[in-house]
């Protein structure tokens, strides 16, 4: 890949979870993003001492006038203009999500083709472990203005109000969820014992598969949101950044079980995040589009 100027935008502001052990929310999302080469102003939304599936553990979330007043700081902080991208991910309350709204704005603003990427974190095959308010607000203010979302399948599932048991049906759920670039996470797969990422965007619909590792460790879709969007912006083609994602994730996780670890290890395989060699099954399906292209 081609250097980009210097002086290019290159900075992505991450917006997530914050826990003092572990691989998740914040923590995942920014080592990935500065291992491949980005800078990251990072906010915590929430901070925890773990993952809370560990365990009962203490929550701090800031009060929503301070965090209201730490965006709007960013939003006119004279360095704005380093910003290429934002990444939003779980959020402490319904509120916060106002604010990452407005920040999106005013980062578009002054760089028009910024991307936003939302990564909805409301739930998994579980249900909602967030408030339902929490999660109707990032499905309602936040997906309708994101260019990139990354779901998992069962928060598409919640979003789209109906169950998703095949990939045809994650693929109309996709087509109508807002943005015009979806990566839903843990879809389901053609190969058998299989899971996929799936991704659909105006003229191509891709899955990539692997074979499940049972129990695995919390962190994969934020790893995954982060990943996918350093590709996008090193400027890999859709094909390509899906595929080499779903291997240096796969990767990752497969390292971890095979030591029994029960976080991610992002800083003992650093070297999957850029150099992946697992081998995924990459799908090319037909585009649900009205044209009716393949």
């Amino acid at each position: 890949m081609n250097a980009e100027k210097t002086d290019a935008p290159r900075a992505v502001i991450v917006i997530s979870s914050h826990v003092a052990r572990g691989s998740v929310g914040n923590r995942a999302a920014v080592f990935a993003l500065e291992t491949l080469g980005f800078p990251v102003w990072a906010v915590p939304t929430v901070i925890l001492p773990w993952h809370p599936g560990h365990s009962r553990a203490t929550r701090i979330v800031p009060p929503l006038d301070q965090f209201k007043a730490l965006m709007a700081d960013l939003e006119r902080a004279p360095w704005l203009g380093e910003v290429r991208a934002v990444l939003s991910g779980y959020l402490g309350e319904a509120g916060q999500a106002e604010a990452v709204a407005s920040l999106v704005a005013a980062v578009k603003e002054k760089t028009p083709n910024a991307l936003y990427v939302c990564d909805p974190v409301m739930g998994d095959s579980g249900g909602l472990y967030v408030p339902e308010s929490t999660a109707a607000a990032m499905r309602d203010k936040l997906m309708p203005i994101a260019d990139i979302a990354t779901p998992n399948r069962y928060e598409l599932e919640w979003m789209a109000g109906a169950p998703l048991p095949d990939i045809k049906a994650v693929t109309t759920a996709a087509l109508h969820a807002g943005p015009s670039t979806m990566l839903v996470t843990s879809a389901p797969a053609m190969m058998a014992g299989g899971i996929g990422n799936f991704l659909l965007d105006g003229s191509q619909a891709l899955l990539a598969e692997h074979r499940v590792i049972e129990r695995p460790p919390n962190g994969l879709g934020d790893l995954t949101a982060a990943v996918y969007l350093a590709r996008i912006l090193s400027g890999q083609a859709p094909v390509k950044a899906l595929q080499s994602t779903t291997a240096a994730v796969y990767e990752i996780l497969a390292r971890t079980a095979k030591r029994g670890g029960d976080e991610l290890q992002l800083e003992t395989d650093a070297q999957s995040l850029s150099h992946p060699m697992a081998m995924v099954q990459l799908r090319h399906l037909l585009h649900p589009g009205r044209d009716k292209r393949a």
